[in-house]
């Protein structure tokens, strides 16, 4: 069914500069996190994103569509990450580093704390189904990388480095100030210690792995 037109914008330039659509992520990122998805309605997102409450439902089926949008965009650059440090042949140590760097990046990428949304109860309806297939997605390749590092229980060890990707959107909550250049390459290396990878091979992790995220993110998308 075709979604309303609506008019672009209500009045004003873009809050973001990036167009109207942006515009209504960001008014949604802010939004949710302040006040939550519940609390928050069609009207606020539009009043937030300087358009009309028409606009919004053509450029998004709904509230939920725009919650959806940024969550797989916690998931899917680190899926991406993923899916090439899988393809190469560094060893295992360097490339689960180097996807922790990744992920932790994208978590306290941007203004709002959109990682913070994962508890939400309303992530439990249907319509979020696609955020947790490609979650489960990136858990399978943290799980290989891990398997691939010799971990001796690897359902636990992989449990235990994710919650250290994870903790992340604690630490943006309570110390967001505390959240610096080292952060990201901190928790690879404890993961890798989670692991009981030898201190060698965490030093050369880590001296490798920075070029190795350079080398994925230089290769072309298709």
């Amino acid at each position: 069914m075709a979604r309303p037109t609506g008019r672009p914008r209500a009045s004003g330039d873009s809050p973001t500069g990036l167009g109207t659509r942006n515009d209504i992520l960001a008014a949604g990122a802010r939004l949710f996190c302040a006040e939550g998805y519940g609390s928050t309605s069609t009207h606020a997102l539009a009043k937030a994103a300087g358009i009309r409450q028409a606009s919004v439902y053509h450029y998004f089926s709904g509230k939920h569509e725009v919650l959806l949008e940024l969550l797989l965009g916690t998931v899917q650059p680190s899926l991406d990450a993923a899916a090439r440090l899988l393809a190469v042949t560094e060893p295992p140590e360097q490339r689960l580093w180097a996807l922790c760097v990744a992920d932790v990046r994208v978590l306290t990428g941007g203004e709002e704390n959109v990682g913070s949304l994962y508890l939400l109860p309303e992530l439990g309806d249907e319509r979020f189904s696609p955020f947790h297939e490609r979650r489960s997605e990136l858990e399978t390749a943290y799980r290989t990388l891990v398997a691939a590092c010799g971990a001796r229980d690897v359902e636990r060890a992989t449990a235990l480095v994710l919650g250290l990707v994870e903790s992340v959107i604690l630490l943006r909550r309570r110390a967001p100030e505390t959240i610096d250049d080292e952060t990201a390459p901190g928790i690879a290396d404890a993961a890798l210690r989670v692991l009981e990878v030898d201190a060698d091979a965490v030093r050369r992790a880590r001296e490798s792995g920075a070029a190795l995220l350079e080398e994925i993110a230089a290769e072309p998308t298709h």
